[in-house]
C-alpha cells in the first residue's frame, strides 16, 4: 500500500476570528492510500494549538510509507504507530474507507441529514448579530457563538435579539478568567444559552471542580481521547469529539460510547476543513447532543463533490 500526501489550502468566505485569532484559509493535509490502482482518502487539519505544524504532521505520515508498503496496516495497530492527533486521523479516515471497500465491517448506515450549529465568529455586537440574522435567513436553528472575555454580555444579547427561537451553544476557547466566570455564566444563562464550551484554559480548569453551572459546560481543549474522560466528571457535563483530536474516527466511536457510560453528554466538533473531513466524522455524530460540522461551509471553495448545508442540516448523500 502506498501513501501519498498532499498540502491544501482553502480561502475561507470571510474571516474566521475566535479568541485565539483571526483565520484567513484552512490549510489541510489530504491523505492517499492507493492499493492496486485504488485510491482511499483522509484529511487533516493540524492545529498549532497542540503544537502540531502542517510540517511537522506531514513528517509524521511519511515516517510510514515504509511501514504500509511492506504490507497491509490495520486500524488497530495504527493506533500503536502514531500517538492521537491529526496524522493520525487523516490515516484512520482512509484505512476505514479501505475496510469498508474490503467488506471488512460494513458502511455506517446514516440518516438523510444532519442539523448542524452555525458558526457566528468573533467581532462587534452588531456584525455578531448581521451573521447570526444571516443564518437565520437561511433557515438554521442551532446557532455556536465564539467569545472571547470582552463585551459578554453584549454579544450574547445582540445574538439572542435576531434569533429568539434558535437553540444556541457558545464556545469561549479557553478566553475566561476565573473571576468574571459567574458573571459569564449567568449572563449566559440569562440569554437561553444551552452550553458553553471550555470557559477556562486546559490545564488550569480546577475551578470547574463541583460548580453549580446555571448551564452544562462541555471541555474541548481540556478533552483528547478516552484517557481524558476520569479527570473531566467533576467538572464538565459534556465532551467535545473531534476527530484531530482523538486521532480518528477508531478512538472518536470509543470515546463517544464511554463518555456516555460516564454519564456525559458529547458533541461532534470539527477544524476548518473540507466536505471530505466533515463526511468522515459523520458516524460518529448521529447520538451526539450537538453536532458542530459546518468546517466546510466557512470555505468559499470546497471541494468537487460538497456536502450540501440546507436549513442548518448537512444533506447525507446516499451511496452510490
Amino acid at each position: 500500500m502506498k501513501i501519498t500526501a498532499y498540502r491544501e489550502k482553502f480561502d475561507l468566505k470571510r474571516p474566521f476570528i475566535i479568541a485565539r485569532g483571526k483565520r484567513t484559509h484552512a490549510e489541510v493535509i489530504r491523505v492517499e492510500l492507493e492499493e492496486d490502482g485504488v485510491n482511499f482518502e483522509g484529511e487533516c487539519s493540524p492545529t498549532l494549538r497542540y503544537g502540531e505544524t502542517v510540517e511537522s504532521v506531514m513528517e509524521q505520515i511519511g515516517s510510514l510509507k515504509g511501514r504500509f508498503a511492506s504490507g497491509p496496516v490495520t486500524r488497530e495497530a495504527l493506533v500503536e504507530l502514531l500517538p492521537p492527533g491529526a496524522a493520525r486521523n487523516a490515516l484512520d479516515a482512509a484505512l476505514w474507507k479501505y475496510d469498508i471497500c474490503c467488506q471488512k465491517v460494513k458502511p455506517f448506515s446514516l440518516p438523510g441529514s444532519l442539523e448542524t450549529a452555525m458558526t457566528v465568529s468573533i467581532g462587534t455586537p452588531e456584525e455578531m448579530a448581521m451573521e447570526a440574522e444571516q443564518y437565520v435567513r437561511d433557515g438554521a436553528s442551532l446557532l455556536k457563538i465564539k467569545l472571547n472575555n470582552d463585551a459578554v454580555t453584549e454579544r450574547l444579547k445582540a445574538v439572542r435579539n435576531v434569533a429568539p427561537d434558535c437553540r444556541i451553544i457558545v464556545d469561549a476557547n479557553e478566553a475566561w478568567q476565573e473571576q468574571d466566570l459567574i458573571q459569564n455564566l449567568n449572563a449566559a444563562f440569562t440569554h437561553g444559552i444551552a452550553m458553553v464550551e471550555q470557559p477556562l484554559p486546559a490545564g488550569n480548569d480546577d475551578f470547574l471542580l463541583n460548580l453549580k453551572s446555571p448551564i452544562p459546560l462541555c471541555a474541548d481543549e481540556s478533552f483528547h481521547t478516552r484517557r481524558d474522560l476520569p479527570g473531566l466528571k467533576s467538572k464538565y457535563q459534556m465532551v467535545n469529539i473531534k476527530l484531530d483530536k482523538t486521532g480518528g474516527l477508531t478512538e472518536a466511536l470509543k470515546c463517544a460510547d464511554e463518555a456516555q457510560k460516564a454519564g456525559l453528554d458529547y458533541m461532534v466538533g470539527c477544524m476548518l476543513g473540507t466536505s471530505l473531513a466533515m463526511t468522515d466524522a459523520l458516524p460518529v455524530a448521529i447520538e451526539a447532543k450537538f453536532i458542530d460540522l459546518d468546517g466546510a461551509y466557512l470555505l468559499a471553495e470546497d471541494r468537487p463533490t460538497p456536502l450540501q448545508y440546507i436549513n442548518g442540516r448537512i444533506q447525507i448523500p446516499r451511496p452510490a
